[in-house]
């Protein structure tokens, strides 16, 4: 069996529509026969949330600060509908008192015996809109790390921190592979949006991902109802859930 790929949705600024992707995309790879374990480090929780019906292997906070003790017996674990989670909870804002290699090393202590269990194909992490020690420990033990931009000028000016903390952490973990910059909530007949997407593709062009998820009410009614959206029976839904299925085909090519 290949090893368990450990993809991380990061970005250091909040609504971008990184949630709303990681749910997605583990969504869309449980639907393809892959087996999902999906971390929720967001301390806001809304990932867990809208994945409340999935059972939960452990709470957040503990898979970062300990490794002694943390998992129950997996040999006896059943999934549902492909997904297991690691789930946000109360304490997980803790964790930034903590020595961020100390969290590094319980996190990777934890992923590696998860790992050693050979039940998943892929981790999702959903990680926090900020530089701190759940979103650098992720960064550190990930396979593959996806940047959701939301094309408004705050966005696009913290690309650069985004960008730099990734290179940063590609200097300790050498299997880190930056897919790219994902343009998320783009309205398409917005003339400042077009203008923007061009900006970043004249200097980001290799780092764009030959996609975008636009600004669609689909998207939310799949959260509000905690299904994907290409189960939702509208015809508005249709065009979000081809650019989000798109998204989930290009991770199932790529990160092997």
């Amino acid at each position: 069996m290949k090893k368990m790929k450990v993809l991380v949705i990061a970005n250091q600024k909040g609504g971008v529509g990184k949630t709303a992707i990681s749910l997605h995309l583990a969504w869309y790879l449980a639907e393809q026969k892959k087996k999902v374990l999906f971390v929720d480090f967001d301390t806001q929780g809304n990932a867990s949330y809208t994945f409340r019906k999935y059972p939960v292997i452990t709470p957040a906070s503990k898979f970062l600060s300990s490794s002694n003790d943390v998992l129950p017996d997996l040999s006896k674990f059943e999934f549902d509908e492909n997904i297991a989670m690691i789930s946000a909870d109360n304490k997980l804002a803790d964790i930034q008192s903590f020595n961020v290699t100390e969290i590094a090393e319980n996190l990777i202590s934890n992923i590696n015996q998860i790992e050693n269990e050979k039940l998943f194909d892929y981790c999702i992490i959903d990680t926090p809109p900020s530089l701190g020690n759940a979103l650098a420990a992720s960064l550190y033990i990930a396979d593959y790390v996806i940047s959701p931009i939301e094309l408004e000028v705050y966005s696009i000016n913290g690309l650069a921190m985004m960008l730099k903390t990734i290179n940063f952490v590609k200097r300790q973990n050498k299997e880190l592979k930056f897919m790219g910059m994902l343009p998320s909530k783009v309205d398409g007949r917005n003339p400042r949006h077009k203008a923007h997407l061009e900006q970043l593709k004249n200097q980001y062009n290799e780092l764009i991902l030959p996609f975008s998820i636009g600004l669609r009410s689909g998207i939310a009614d799949a959260l509000d109802t905690s299904i994907p959206v290409w189960h939702i029976k509208k015809t508005a839904a249709r065009k979000a859930a081809t650019e989000v299925m798109n998204v989930g085909e290009y991770i199932l090519k790529n990160a092997i």
